[in-house]
């Protein structure tokens, strides 16, 4: 068992060759949109319906096993989920890059002094990398 059969049977999905494929393709990706995934697990398997790539996604997504990260002015990326994390986002060759952030300071005060639980933090820093300067 390859750690993409361990990664879905802990999110209670079932490991088939198309999602061992698709986290395959994300792994090496690191940052990805549908349509890119989609070009690229259609190698792999010809006959994958973009449908099909959908459903696989959405599932993933509600099991938490993949997160959708939003750069503003890019169509939406899809990581597989890690830790927690920032984003920095180059606006010249829109590269997105993880960043180690620790948010329990900010969070903490957030759910002390609001009195709100928070679910899901996204943070995305936007600049010119440096390759692009």
């Amino acid at each position: 068992m390859n750690n993409f059969d361990l990664m879905l049977r802990e999110h209670n999905l079932k490991a088939t060759k198309q999602r061992i494929g698709i986290l395959s393709i994300m792994q090496t990706k690191g940052h990805i949109n549908i349509e890119d995934l989609y070009e690229k697990i259609k190698k792999s398997f010809p006959s994958i319906s973009l449908a099909t790539l959908y459903k696989n996604m959405h599932l993933m997504l509600e099991k938490k096993l993949l997160t959708e990260v939003n750069v503003k002015n890019t169509k939406a990326l899809y990581e597989i989920t890690k830790e927690e994390h920032a984003h920095l986002h180059c606006e010249k060759c829109n590269a997105v890059v993880d960043i180690d952030l620790n948010f329990a300071p900010i969070t903490g005060d957030i759910e002390q002094d609001n009195g709100f639980l928070l679910k899901d933090t996204q943070v995305v820093f936007s600049g010119i990398c440096r390759n692009c300067q």
